[in-house]
């Protein structure tokens, strides 16, 4: 509806220009949006080009506005689907466009959806395209924890509505499982197996920060993982190793054991998520087919990396990279091989993203936390400097997340270290509240997660509200179902145009929009607007249902009012999919 609305509109502008004038070509770079009135008695739909038109038509909003509303009044003459589904459109204030609905776009619009099914809120944007998102991407040292949960839920959510629009999507995690933390993770094995074997040896107490503590092997190494969790890998080595694993010359041994077990937790929590990857990246085979050094002779050729006291260095200063201190802003290098000959993760980050490139991909989408807002871009310029297309590069940066119990920060107590792993979370809440809550907030905002809320079983708690909704018009079905009163067959056509009352209209316009706001969600790296659209959706119900009784009414009515119900429940069900929460048939 809004693009044949927005051809039209066009068309009209393009002959109050003048076609092939200069104000016909300003006027056609000015877009023709629309947005929905906060105040019902203002129309279905608004549009302020007019007053957007002024300067380059050179005329009165009001009067543009004026001849717009008289080219739209005479296609509804001429247009036999534009005339049964617009109702109107008039002038308001200073140039304002608002336009009516018909019940028939309204009724239509519901038999799309039922016809639809659990296709419906799917469009084509992206068809043909390709695109790669890159979540979680935790090294394998230990549990992910409630910091990695938003971006596990964002990300994966986020593939859901690329996918939704069309895109041909690949879930990507990048890890590492070598350097300095790894060897640390299997000195920390060791040390705790040789623990298991003499319980009585000698132990020290390791400052853990922040005034905390915590007994440990007197062979463990400084910065050593003390969570619980190392010991348990420890055990099933023994197990399967005996103590001989001890006389390993090196810690490979238990590195690459420590590296299997995690793995295997980080993917069991995943799939509690809901999140299953299609690939995975390691960073590793950046320095096995010698492609992080290829990047540095590439940078050197283009003179935009150079040595300085030992170290290699990417010359940002060219491409706009600058530091304020307190003598102004100036610009920087950056290093990308430290003086040691240890690189610094920006290397292998833009041989990386010059890999995901050269797959072909249309978008490379990666999903970061709050700490990297000032980092990532140096992977942009990176990707740039070397000659691939980083406009195909998109970053979500997300805030960071807090859990609260009685409006006070909280920190759950936990056998795994000074952290809150994912798993305690959904043991708590469960894993549908633990996704719609990392959810139901813009990424940019930093998210209170609490705890009290996220456990109760009422309207409050926002997942259950949604959840109930569509549970509670499941339960309406069956019932209806038991008096002889079902849902028709697909392809039957069903009377429609007996619903009037306004609440059944209202109802009808909030589930018309499903489809927009996912492409909206997807365009914008929004899911939040899904999770606020299903509520109002679920409100709309609720006063269609208080006022539009179904059984016991006349049998059309008591039908179209059914078939309404039933598109309501494919709105919330398709939502709550693209969401990756479930949607309960009973509770």
């Amino acid at each position: 509806m809004q693009e044949s609305l927005a051809r039209t509109i066009r068309e009209a502008i393009a002959e109050l220009a003048g076609p092939g004038s200069d104000a016909a070509a300003a006027a056609a770079e000015v877009p023709v949006d629309f947005e929905t009135p906060k105040d019902p008695s203002h129309g279905d739909l608004s549009t302020n080009v007019a007053m957007q038109l002024a300067r380059p038509l050179r005329r009165r909003p009001r009067e543009i506005a004026e001849a717009i509303v008289g080219a739209l009044e005479r296609r509804r003459q001429t247009d036999a689907e534009l005339g049964r589904r617009l109702a109107g459109a008039e002038v308001a204030g200073p140039g304002f466009i608002n336009l009516r609905f018909s019940a028939a776009l309204l009724t239509d619009g519901v038999a799309d959806i039922l016809a639809a099914g659990d296709r419906y809120g799917r469009t084509g944007a992206g068809t043909g395209r390709r695109a790669i998102v890159e979540y979680v991407s935790a090294n394998p040292t230990g549990p992910l924890t409630v910091g990695h949960g938003r971006n596990a839920v964002l990300g994966d959510t986020l593939a859901n509505l690329l996918e939704w629009t069309g895109w041909e999507v690949t879930r990507e995690y990048y890890f590492n499982n070598a350097g300095r933390q790894m060897r640390i993770l299997g000195q920390s094995v060791r040390a705790r197996a040789a623990e298991l074997l003499e319980p009585a040896g000698p132990v020290r107490s390791l400052d853990l920060g922040g005034g905390d503590t915590a007994l440990v092997p007197a062979s463990f190494p400084d910065d050593g993982y003390v969570g619980d969790y190392i010991v348990d890998i420890a055990k099933v080595l023994l197990e399967e190793r005996g103590a001989a694993v001890l006389e390993e010359a090196d810690d490979e041994v238990f590195t690459r054991a420590a590296e299997k077990a995690i793995f295997a937790d980080i993917e069991a929590t995943m799939r509690r998520l809901r999140i299953e990857m299609d690939s995975y990246f390691n960073e590793a085979s950046l320095y096995e087919n010698g492609a992080v050094w290829k990047l540095v002779d590439e940078l050197k050729s283009r003179d935009l990396a150079f040595e300085r006291d030992g170290a290699t260095w990417f010359k940002t200063s060219a491409l706009g990279k600058t530091q304020t201190d307190r003598e102004g802003e100036r610009a920087v290098d950056t290093v990308l091989v430290k003086s040691s000959g240890e690189p610094t993760y920006r290397l292998p980050d833009i041989a990386y993203h010059v890999d995901k490139l050269e797959r072909g991909f249309d978008l490379v989408l990666d999903v970061f936390g709050a700490d990297h807002v000032a980092t990532y871009p140096d992977v942009v310029r990176g990707v740039e400097a070397v000659g691939a297309d980083s406009s195909k590069i998109d970053v979500v940066i997300y805030q960071f997340v807090t859990l609260v119990r009685a409006g006070e920060p909280f920190k759950m107590s936990t056998r795994k270290a000074r952290y809150v792993t994912l798993d305690e979370l959904m043991d708590e809440v469960g894993a549908d509240v633990t996704r719609f809550f990392f959810l139901m907030r813009s990424p940019h905002t930093h998210l209170e997660f609490d705890l009290d809320l996220a456990r109760e079983a009422g309207e409050k708690n926002p997942v259950f509200y949604l959840q109930y909704a569509h549970a509670r018009i499941s339960s309406i079905l069956r019932k209806a179902a038991e008096t002889g009163l079902e849902l028709e067959d697909e392809g039957t056509v069903v009377d429609l145009d007996v619903l009037e009352h306004p609440n059944e209209a209202a109802l009808m316009k909030e589930l018309l929009r499903f489809p927009e706001v996912v492409a909206a969600a997807a365009e914008t790296r929004g899911p939040h607007a899904v999770a606020t659209y299903l509520r109002d959706v679920a409100s709309a119900f609720s006063a269609f249902y208080r006022d539009s009784r179904i059984l016991g009414e006349p049998a059309p009515l008591a039908r179209a009012r059914l078939h309404l119900a039933e598109a309501a429940r494919i709105v919330l069900a398709n939502g709550l999919a693209v969401l990756g929460i479930g949607a309960p048939d009973s509770m």
